[in-house]
C-alpha cells in the first residue's frame, strides 16, 4: 500500500510540474527573428571568432541588425559574402575579400613539442593529442580557420589546401570568351 502511495504521489508530482513548464514554456517564450535563422544557416558554422563574434549565432544577429558587414566571414569566404548580400538585399564590394578556398590544417610533426595549446583553441575539437606527444589534424573535422596556427609556439601548424580528392573534386568553371 505505502508503494502505490508513493508511485501515485510521484505520477501527480510528474504530471504537475510537466504541465507547469508546459504553460511556463507557452506564454514565457521569447520570439526569434527568422532572418537571424536563415543568416546563421548561411554562416559555415565553425563557430571560430575570426569575424569578432563569439559564434555564428551571435555574427547573423549583428547582420540581421544591420550592425556588421556581409563580409565578416573569412572562412566563409566570397560565396557566403554573395549569398548573405544576396539574402539582405544590399551590394557589397568583394574587391577586399580573400578567397583562398577551403583550408585545411596540418602538424609539421618534427617540429611538434606536444604543448597541447592549439587543442585548446581548436573551435571544432579537430586537433588530437596529449600533453608531449605529437598533435594531429582530423581532416573531417577541421574548418580551415587557422586559430591553431596563431597559438602555436613553434610554428609547427599551417593551413593547406584542401587536396583534390574524389569527394573534394568539383567541377571546374567554363572559361568565358
Amino acid at each position: 500500500m505505502v508503494m502505490w502511495i508513493a508511485v501515485l504521489s510521484l505520477t501527480f508530482l510528474g504530471l504537475a510540474l510537466g504541465t507547469l513548464l508546459g504553460v511556463a514554456a507557452r506564454y514565457l517564450a521569447v520570439e526569434e527573428n527568422p532572418l537571424e535563422a536563415e543568416l546563421q544557416a548561411l554562416l559555415p558554422g565553425s563557430q571560430c571568432g575570426q569575424c569578432g563574434f563569439v559564434g555564428c549565432a551571435q555574427a547573423a544577429a549583428a547582420l540581421a541588425r544591420g550592425e556588421a558587414a556581409a563580409t565578416l566571414c573569412p572562412p566563409g569566404g566570397r560565396a557566403v559574402a554573395e549569398a548573405i548580400a544576396a539574402r539582405l538585399g544590399i551590394k557589397i564590394d568583394l574587391s577586399a575579400v580573400q578567397d583562398d578556398g577551403p583550408l585545411l590544417a596540418f602538424v609539421a610533426e618534427e617540429i611538434c613539442t606536444g604543448c597541447c595549446r592549439c587543442s585548446k583553441v581548436c573551435p571544432t575539437d579537430a586537433i588530437i593529442g596529449a600533453a608531449k606527444q605529437i598533435h594531429n589534424v582530423i581532416r573531417e573535422a577541421c574548418t580551415g580557420c587557422g586559430a591553431c596556427v596563431e597559438r602555436c609556439p613553434t610554428e609547427a601548424i599551417g593551413l593547406l589546401p584542401v587536396p583534390v580528392t574524389v569527394p573534394h573534386w568539383i567541377w571546374p568553371k567554363p572559361a568565358i570568351t
